[in-house]
């Protein structure tokens, strides 16, 4: 929408900065798409047992169910920027809400797993495209003075969805079948198709761009993001560079990768507009989305997988032992908006990546033994520390920007987030297997025969299984060995959440090298434009 031009008086400020009704009510559908389609990144993750069952999948086979998903949706968050200036904001988001609830439902009716994996990819590739267009609606269509209310409102549901999906995925599947992670969206996806269409009104389309749409360029951009994230997700199940998948995907990574900078940085009007980078606050927001990403989805998977392998808990424990943190992020929100008006931002990345850091190194003392209440304090500090990053990163990195580079930021921006969370997942995948055989190595030596405490042991653990007779020694040797094991990868759970601490510890002094943005002057902002 056209905005005035001439000088408004100091008195009328505060008039410049109300925002219609139908547009908020716009931003509100918008926000509710972006946590539908985030939420369904984790939602599976605690029930793909049942999904496997259902589906009569193998194990290497319903991996695939997450990793389709993610892929897809790495490949579209960066195009949705052109995208949605080619279609208008209003077109493309509606497109993407309706096609991510058909691909629902058709996620649901899934026969069998070839059939899931192809609708789980359209989901997320569809979806994907509601994530970024939210980022830089808020800093297009709001003034500055809003931001203390807006920033934590798309800050809590960028980063509660991912945290939340474990939680209400086991309730679900447990209550009812896994069948409903999908249905669920139905819907909520209608009513946000609706309202988009309805209500989304502040920009106009340039239908140019799709005639000068670059398909080279998109080719490689899936090429290179595409094999990145397999690679990434698979690199440690399949051994690295052991496996030639993994060669021939690494190969096909860099030659995309130097496909895509090469056309997004010689086109005039490249898929992806690189030039964002040079401005340095986004440039360092991006690197602190990054490493936002390792804490938002590195954690989310660290935990379940604790209590799972560890404890036993099943789907539905593991999300109610997970609620703390999402929790401890609603409450602080509102605090954390009080706090982007009156603090320097840079001090409250400083105090929430100190916060991660802190939560981090107390898990790092991890035992076998640790429940609900040992976890309660690290995870409380995370949930408090994810929203005080993430309100002043979304500020300081889009806040700064001209409003014609907000929507192609924006998706390079939430792009980071989620390659963040790639990299940390092999990063955690390859130290916790590495950390687990360096530990039982160790363990064994300290158990080898000849230790007293080791015969004791094992002729303790005989005698219990005296009644099988001649089994009896070798049974108490496999149960030792068991208990080894175990021990060794608790062990290795300490020693990961130790070297996040030393990269959250890291961030607090990166966090000075960003420059303070100026202050808003009243009555400047968003307000809308084309």
């Amino acid at each position: 929408m056209a905005t005035a031009t001439t000088t408004i008086p100091a008195a009328a400020a505060p008039a410049a900065d109300a925002i219609p009704l139908r547009r908020i009510f716009a931003f509100m559908a918008m926000v509710f798409g972006m946590f539908m389609a985030i939420l369904d990144i984790q939602i599976v993750s605690a029930s793909l047992a049942e999904i496997q069952a259902g589906l009569s999948a193998s194990s290497d086979e319903i991996a695939w169910v997450q990793t389709a998903y993610l892929i897809a949706e790495v490949i579209m968050i960066p195009l949705s920027g052109y995208l949605s200036r080619a279609l208008s904001t209003r077109v493309f988001f509606s497109i993407a809400a309706a096609g991510f609830t058909i691909s629902s439902v058709l996620c649901a009716t899934s026969s069998s797993i070839n059939e899931m994996i192809l609708w789980r990819a359209v989901q997320g590739f569809i979806g994907g495209g509601m994530i970024p267009g939210v980022f830089a609606a808020a800093f297009t269509i709001f003034p500055a003075s809003k931001r203390p209310i807006v920033s934590p409102l798309i800050g809590l549901i960028a980063t509660l969805a991912p945290t939340i999906g474990p939680t209400v995925g086991g309730y679900l599947s447990h209550a009812f079948s896994w069948h409903w992670l999908f249905l669920v969206n139905v819907v909520p996806g209608i009513a946000v198709t609706i309202a988009a269409w309805n209500l989304i009104d502040f920009d106009q389309p340039d239908h140019s761009l799709l005639r000068r749409f670059d398909w080279v360029g998109l080719g490689a951009m899936a090429a290179f993001l595409g094999s990145m994230e397999y690679v990434l997700e698979e690199g440690t199940r399949l051994d690295w560079f052991e496996s030639h998948e993994i060669v021939l995907f690494t190969f096909v990574m860099v030659i995309g990768a130097v496909l895509f900078f090469w056309r997004a940085l010689t086109r005039d009007d490249p898929l992806v507009d690189l030039y964002a980078f040079r401005n340095r606050n986004f440039a360092f927001g991006s690197l602190f989305s990054f490493t936002m990403g390792i804490g938002l989805y590195g954690l989310t998977y660290l935990y379940p997988v604790y209590l799972g392998r560890i404890r036993g808990y099943d789907a539905l424990m593991i999300g109610e032992t997970m609620f703390v943190t999402g929790l401890a992020m609603f409450l602080t929100a509102p605090i954390a908006g009080r706090l982007s008006a009156k603090l320097d931002p840079r001090i409250m990345m400083m105090i929430g990546f100190g916060g991660f850091a802190l939560g981090t190194w107390l898990a790092s003392g991890i035992t076998a033994d640790w429940d609900f209440y040992e976890l309660l304090v690290p995870q409380i500090l995370r949930g408090c520390s994810l929203m005080l990053c993430m309100v002043p990163i979304n500020n300081l990195a889009l806040g700064t920007l001209p409003p014609q580079q907000l929507k192609n930021a924006s998706g390079l921006y939430n792009l980071t987030r989620n390659l963040g969370g790639a990299v940390g997942l092999a990063v955690i995948n390859t130290l916790l297997n590495n950390r687990t055989d360096l530990h039982i190595a160790r363990l064994h030596e300290a158990v080898a025969a000849g230790r007293q405490i080791a015969e004791e042991n094992l002729a303790s653990m005989t005698q219990r299984f005296i009644e099988y007779g001649d089994a009896a020694q070798s049974m108490a040797l496999k149960l030792l060995t068991q208990r080894a094991h175990k021990q060794a990868l608790v062990m290795a759970f300490g020693d990961v959440f130790l070297g996040l601490t030393v990269i959250f510890g890291a961030l607090v002094l990166l966090a000075l090298f960003m420059t303070k943005p100026p202050a808003p002057k009243p009555g400047a902002g968003g307000g809308g434009g084309h």
